[in-house]
């Protein structure tokens, strides 16, 4: 507290704050953290919340340990990565534990592991192994990860994690506990990352953040003990845009910058999938000059890219217009920012279903943002064709945004006719399903 500059009441405002991101209702004043000075300890659901309010204001991990709370468990899991991804996967398998699980706390101020810290670390799981698997095994973790990644792509992510965590226990799991060749467990433990990646990818797009935060750090850990740094550079640009959707540019641009730094040897579209989240960073802290510098890198590496992406995590015209529109909006061209998420949804993959309602919710957004009444209500209509079909937390965001921000605009009949079918739509999904 003292390194904070903060009083009592300072630091129980910021612990009452920090607590509505993960759904606790904290009401914390200067006494309870007067009883905290003299030893005792905050209850256990609160304990993470106060290091997290701690960590933000100091720039820097704050431990239980070091505010007096005791010791944090589970310190083996960091040491196995293969244990602490089941581990993670089993406890979000279950129903019972997942709505914890989502209300976890990010950590705007997590170290994240490098690259180096991370080889060689997985001597843990190398025993009682009693079956063997080779390159048919990998192969089936890729597919599936691939079919995983299409089901998000149609359906949306409520969908598809609690499947990815089900493989990741139950099949890959196995897997990785089963004696292999050197190649071959690298090569599954690369595989397993992807997976783990998506997995955390989807926490992320439904808002569980420390949940997404936590699958990201174990997907860091496997690709290092696979040897994969295209992974792991991945994983960190997936860490970069967690930090931007929670406004932390600081953040975001310097994970940003460590994913681009550590991947010299990336292909061109790679390349332009972590120059384009660094033009998103820069433009957040307001570098004008870097934010469109990293936007040229990124349209020049594209350029160079080969016809095939990948399907976990690919990039291509549609996203690098999408970050267009990010870099604009951030530095106040909003007639800009419109135009670049207009080209975007015009390129955007059919498939690509739970894109195009995040995509259509921010474009009317910002139609109304600019005063476009007519124009966003069309760019709805569009949305409803496809979030009707699609379970997704961020799109639920956008039905409800829409449906509060046209409020002020019932006389306009195209937003008579848009309101009255959302409720058509809200009451398809509020239906039981058969």
């Amino acid at each position: 507290m003292a390194e904070a500059h903060w009083g009592n009441g300072q630091l129980a405002r910021a612990v009452n704050r920090a607590g509505v991101e993960s759904g606790l209702a904290l009401s914390y004043d200067e006494s309870a953290v007067s009883h905290w000075l003299r030893g005792t300890v905050p209850l256990r659901q609160a304990r993470p919340v106060v290091l997290e309010a701690l960590s933000r204001r100091l720039g820097r991990p704050v431990t239980l340990q070091e505010v007096g709370f005791g010791r944090a468990a589970g310190g083996g899991a960091e040491a196995d990565p293969v244990a602490g991804a089941v581990d993670l996967g089993r406890a979000d398998m279950d129903p019972s534990r997942r709505s914890v699980l989502a209300a976890g706390m990010y950590s705007a101020a997590l170290m994240v592991p490098e690259y180096g810290e991370l080889s060689g670390r997985l001597e843990a799981s190398h025993t009682g192994r009693t079956t063997h698997v080779g390159s048919g095994e990998v192969d089936t973790v890729r597919t599936m990860t691939e079919r995983i990644a299409d089901i998000l792509d149609e359906l949306g992510g409520a969908h598809a994690r609690p499947m990815a965590a089900a493989f990741l226990v139950n099949t890959v799991g196995p897997y990785l506990k089963a004696s292999a060749s050197g190649p071959v467990r690298a090569d599954l433990l690369a595989a397993a990352a992807d997976l783990v990646y998506l997995t955390g990818w989807m926490a992320m797009y439904e808002k569980a953040h420390g949940l997404g935060q936590q699958y990201y750090v174990q997907a860091l850990r496997l690709a290092a003990a696979g040897q994969d740094y295209l992974t792991y550079c991945r994983t960190l640009r997936g860490m970069a845009l967690q930090a931007a959707n929670l406004g932390y540019g600081g953040k975001a641009l310097q994970l940003a910058d460590s994913a681009a730094e550590a991947a010299p040897a990336a292909g061109p579209r790679l390349q332009a999938f972590l120059a384009g989240q660094q033009a998103h960073g820069a433009a957040m802290v307001k570098d004008r000059s870097q934010a469109f510098s990293r936007l040229r890198q990124t349209e020049a590496a594209l350029s160079r890219a080969d016809s095939r992406r990948d399907a976990v995590g690919g990039y291509d015209e549609s996203a690098f217009q999408f970050h267009t529109a990010h870099v604009l909006y951030e530095l106040g061209d909003l007639p800009g920012s419109i135009k670049a998420l207009r080209q975007s949804n015009r390129v955007r993959p059919a498939q690509e279903r739970q894109g195009r309602v995040h995509a259509n919710g921010l474009l009317a957004e910002r139609q109304l943002e600019l005063g476009h009444v007519e124009a966003a209500c069309a760019s709805w209509q569009v949305f409803l064709d496809d979030y009707a079909f699609v379970s997704s937390a961020r799109g639920d965001d956008h039905f409800q945004r829409m449906r509060t921000s046209i409020r002020p605009h019932r006389r306009n009949r195209a937003v008579r006719e848009l309101d009255e079918r959302a409720r058509t739509v809200a009451d398809l999904k509020a239906r039981p399903k058969a």
